[in-house]
């Protein structure tokens, strides 16, 4: 039976293996624990730099796998819309087989607090430049648990859409003494005006270039903040459609200083 799984799996790595890009898309294609398993005992695995696994229903037991997974030179690992949680991640946070990953796609999954903790406590993550955890539970805990963590050296891009974080998960990450983010995405999280402000006066943000918070809770206040900070002295593009700032505001917003020196402004 265990060999007919791994010829049955050779023929979809085949199918699905691209070797000038050194990508493999298994995305929804039914991928499971022995699929898994069967990857990592091939003499290709090492070749793999961009694995696609999103969308298979993969969860912690699944991720198990990960424990005895080589190191090899993976750089792009994608989970999203899985069912992973703080276990899995546990798990993969362990695996030498992150070891070379500058992104990690883990979108839509249940990863909470004690998952982020895991990664943050992770030294398998020093080349991570990239990290999608939009539409998890991260939530305020989580939130500062990244802002402390110096598991990520490189981390210029955080991803954090519907996440949970409300203002204080904003005010955590305002204040984190070690991330030096580029860009930073925090769509649908309940943002108010306290949260605004804070990313507003963040000298731990002022590297940003870009910085998103479409479909918050943002009012005239936030956005006069938004419009005033002396911080945000590197944005160059600023989403943040589908708040509560009224019109006179907008307008204000647009004629101010950034407004007129940002190369993108998305603002209804």
């Amino acid at each position: 039976m265990e060999e007919v799984a791994k010829s049955r799996f050779e023929r979809l790595f085949q199918e699905n293996w691209d070797p000038e890009d050194k990508s493999l898309d298994l995305e929804n294609k039914g991928v499971g624990r022995e699929e898994l398993q069967s990857l990592c005992e091939m003499e290709e695995f090492p070749s793999v730099e961009k694995l696609y696994l999103s969308a298979n229903g993969l969860g912690d037991a699944e991720m198990a796998v990960f424990a005895d997974a080589p190191a090899g030179n993976l750089s792009s690992l994608y989970l999203n819309h899985n069912k992973i949680g703080d276990e899995g991640i546990e798990v993969l946070s362990a695996s030498p087989a992150v070891q070379n990953l500058t992104c990690l796609m883990l979108e839509a999954n249940s990863v909470g607090p004690k998952g982020v903790s895991a990664l943050a406590r992770s030294g398998n993550l020093q080349k991570l430049e990239t990290l999608f955890l939009d539409s998890n539970p991260v939530g305020p805990e989580g939130a500062a648990i990244l802002s402390r963590s110096s598991a990520f050296p490189r981390l210029h891009s955080l991803h954090l859409d519907s996440a949970q974080l409300g203002d204080e998960g904003v005010l955590a990450l305002a204040s984190a003494a070690t991330l030096a983010l580029q860009k930073l995405y925090l769509c649908s999280n309940r943002i108010g005006d306290r949260g605004a402000a804070a990313l507003a006066n963040s000298a731990a943000l002022k590297t940003l270039n870009i910085l998103s918070v479409w479909r918050n809770e943002i009012r005239d206040e936030g956005g006069k903040a938004l419009a005033e900070s002396k911080t945000l002295v590197n944005l160059e593009r600023l989403y943040m459609s589908l708040n509560l700032i009224e019109k006179p505001m907008r307008q204000a917003i647009r004629a101010s200083e950034l407004g007129q020196r940002l190369k993108t402004l998305v603002m209804d």
